[in-house]
């Protein structure tokens, strides 16, 4: 079987490009599963219900975050009542929502497991010992196991996908925005990368108007970052699995 795995989507033209086109890419590719990562899509930073609404009904299955899910209080009600909305599982205990699911799609389980990095961000609870203990929680459920670690630093999701490699058929990374060229199967198990990178203007940086980072660093003071317009790249990684071992077989990125 095949999931695919869309990095960051940066703000309305970012959600346009998934909508307007996963449904043909999906049928295309006989794509069973999709995750999108969406704490970047209202307005470039953040995520309301109405934008995650947009992605459902383009047929995403899983909408995972980050760090800037909590931009918008109003959102909190319905991370806590829909199921296919993730948050960083090793946020403290009593926060809106969940950090891991197991989805039933034609009577195959997939678990997702959403994590955030610690090195050169918030400090959070340990996502090497909570994502350990989620995963053997989920194992006893299914085998299929994907990971979107949301993380800084490449050693540490290079470390965390080793420590998980056990458990994960998928562990992807996220956050920089930045696609990378290392996927791989390790293990001959999970497959991996350490970030997927965005959909979002091919003529910015990560997604912002060039003018306005540049001044933040030139100038040293607080700017206001405008989402980049032109165009849009989609950047994705392709899985295959079998779903009845939780091995994954390839790793391929996919643009459009």
């Amino acid at each position: 079987m095949k999931l695919v795995f869309i990095g960051d989507i940066v703000a309305s033209s970012g959600r346009k490009k998934i909508c307007s086109a996963l449904p043909e890419i999906t049928k295309k590719e006989n794509i069973f599963f999709t995750i999108a990562q969406g704490e970047n899509l209202a307005g470039g930073i953040g995520i309301t219900e109405k934008t995650a609404k947009e992605l459902f009904e383009a047929g995403v299955d899983c909408i995972t975050t980050g760090n800037h899910v909590w931009k918008y209080k109003e959102v909190y009600p319905y991370l806590d009542a829909e199921t296919r909305l993730l948050r960083p599982a090793n946020y403290p205990e009593g926060i809106p929502g969940r950090g891991y699911y197991v989805y039933e799609k034609k009577n195959i389980k997939i678990g997702v497991i959403n994590l955030e990095g610690r090195v050169f961000m918030n400090a959070l609870e340990d996502p090497f010992k909570v994502g350990k203990i989620i995963c053997q929680k989920i194992y006893k459920e299914t085998k299929n196991i994907f990971v979107d670690f949301h993380a800084e630093a490449t050693s540490e999701k290079k470390a965390l996908s080793f420590y998980l490699s056990e458990f994960a058929t998928g562990f992807i990374g996220t956050h920089t925005h930045v696609q990378t060229a290392d996927e791989y199967i390790m293990n001959n198990k999970t497959a991996y990368i350490t970030d997927v990178g965005m959909v979002g203007a091919t003529d910015s940086v990560i997604g912002v108007t060039k003018k306005d980072v540049i001044n933040y660093f030139t100038l040293s003071i607080p700017q206001k970052f405008k989402t980049a317009k032109g165009d849009i790249v989609a950047n994705c990684v392709i899985i295959d699995f079998d779903e009845k071992t939780g091995r994954a077989t390839a790793i391929v990125r996919y643009n459009f």
